[in-house]
């Protein structure tokens, strides 16, 4: 038998397409890549922080109590989303006598709430019954 024949249950040579082998080695994040990337999507995998996310691309800046309002939330729990994407780089703030405002940080990547994220979503058929 010929080990390279590709039947059932029948051990078959890799690479079975090199070049596609080739093309996504040269591709692939590496590993300390991915590792950034995992860490920065997990920032977003809290409820209250996505949805403080998609409030600033919305409006642009708001103030913890109106992001609270905003989102039917306490302003602890704000307070304690804003710290961890603060602390994250995604979110900026700015202050006005007593009054701190919060937006994306510059540079944010405005495509991803709207598009990226909202498609994840419709892909996963969350809330689909």
């Amino acid at each position: 038998m010929d080990p390279a024949n590709d039947g059932p249950g029948r051990p078959h040579a890799h690479p079975v397409d090199p070049e596609r082998v080739a093309r996504a080695r040269e591709r692939l994040p590496s590993a300390d890549e991915t590792a950034q990337l995992t860490a920065a999507l997990s920032l977003v995998t809290d409820p209250t922080r996505a949805r403080v996310l998609y409030a600033l691309d919305l409006v642009e800046e708001l103030c913890v109590g109106d992001l609270a309002l905003a989102l039917g939330v306490s302003e602890d729990v704000v307070g304690y989303a804003l710290r961890v994407l603060r602390t994250a780089g995604l979110v900026s703030r700015r202050k006005e006598g007593r009054v701190v405002y919060y937006r994306l940080a510059d540079g944010f990547p405005e495509p991803l709430l709207e598009h990226c994220l909202r498609k994840v979503v419709d892909l996963a058929g969350v809330g689909d019954d």
